[in-house]
């Protein structure tokens, strides 16, 4: 089971009635293709009377659990979120509880961070925001080349203002990268929007 290999990704985050009180609820998004057909979903698995607590005191710094499915929802991979207050971190493992690779944040004094390791910890791409640039956030490989270019969209005015909703397209600019590589860009779509854009990210 794969999530379908793109040139360009949209992760739509689905919004729910509770937002609009004020109430924060499960993270869910939809991952479109560049013509806005849904070919995947993903969404976090923290249930019950303790998750809605911890998401509305803790936000981000809980942890947590997302889940990846294709367009049949057929789980693909999951992103484990430690709890943390400083430097968060995605681990990706996949159906087979095998390990992906993780996405860790850095420090960062006025520009945002981080970097996307393999499954053997090896160092594969960097994030380094430009310091005027806050909704464009370009992974390079090592050498320095851009491999994605991850673009926060408007989402409406309404949306903006009233709830958490994000949109967020992806552009992949390397055509011969592995479907592990789209897996991180995926789960660093989500990470940007958790990290720097939910409400209680501050």
């Amino acid at each position: 089971m794969q999530l379908e290999k793109k040139s360009r990704y949209l992760i739509r985050q689905r919004r729910e009635l509770a937002e609009l009180f004020g109430f924060e609820t499960r993270n869910k998004y939809e991952i479109l293709d560049e013509n806005k057909n849904v070919i995947g979903y993903c969404a976090e698995q923290q249930k019950g009377f303790l998750g809605f607590i911890m998401r509305q005191f803790l936000g981000h710094w809980r942890s947590f659990e997302l889940h990846f499915f294709n367009s049949n929802r057929q789980f693909v991979f999951k992103s484990q979120h430690p709890f943390r207050f400083f430097f968060q971190e995605f681990s990706l493992v996949d159906s087979h509880n095998k390990t992906i690779g993780h996405i860790r944040q850095r420090f960062g004094l006025f520009t945002k961070k981080f970097d996307a390791f393999d499954e053997n910890n090896r160092l594969i791409l960097e994030m380094r925001s430009g310091f005027l640039s806050f909704w464009t956030f370009p992974m390079k490989n090592v050498q320095g080349q851009t491999q994605s270019t991850i673009q926060k969209k408007w989402s409406g005015l309404f949306s903006e203002i009233f709830s958490d909703r994000d949109n967020f397209m992806i552009e992949v600019h390397n055509p011969n990268l592995d479907q592990k590589h789209h897996y991180l860009f995926l789960a660093a779509g989500v990470f940007i929007d958790l990290q720097y854009f939910e409400k209680k990210a501050d």
